[in-house]
């Protein structure tokens, strides 16, 4: 995602949400173009997958489990989770696509839709929960969950040039 720093554990998630909003549009205009010169198509769907798998992963490993013990959460947390899961079912079957197409298309949309319900969960609910929570120090969450994005970026990035078979 973007470099986000001095931010507290919701503003950087939320900056990736508004990344991710971005790729997003931008894929649905390359569909609806039918642009696809020399596959940037299939890679956007892929940045926009690797994106959100670091995203959740940070989620699932940080924020979530600190907001665990916050009165009322848990119901939202378990909901998040869940969502994820779709999630996280749609990325591997776009993973899974060799080239950019209808099929491509319809299963990034529908991640597209997916994603926004959940942002709009976490925006209008567990952020709430997570700024009014007592004992949740989103500023230390922010460090540490920046902290694991960087290295999970890092370590996707060290995946994508390693020769295949490797």
């Amino acid at each position: 995602m973007i470099e986000v720093t001095d931010k507290d554990a919701v503003e950087l998630l939320d900056a990736d949400h508004i990344a991710v909003k971005h790729l997003f549009v931008e894929y649905a205009r390359m569909a609806v173009s039918g642009m696809d010169e020399a596959g940037e198509r299939r890679s956007l769907a892929m940045q926009i997958c690797d994106e959100l798998t670091v995203h959740a992963q940070i989620e699932e490993e940080i924020f979530y489990p600190a907001l665990r013990g916050v009165p009322d959460a848990g119901e939202l947390l378990d909901e998040a989770e869940s969502e994820h899961a779709e999630a996280k079912q749609l990325i591997a079957q776009i993973q899974a696509e060799r080239a950019a197409g209808e099929t491509m298309d319809e299963l990034v949309s529908k991640l597209a839709t997916s994603v926004e319900h959940h942002v709009k969960e976490e925006r209008c609910y567990l952020f709430a929960k997570a700024k009014a929570a007592r004992g949740v120090d989103l500023a230390a969450l922010g460090e540490q969950m920046r902290e694991r994005q960087q290295q999970l970026q890092g370590q996707g990035q060290a995946k994508k040039k390693r020769p295949a078979g490797r």
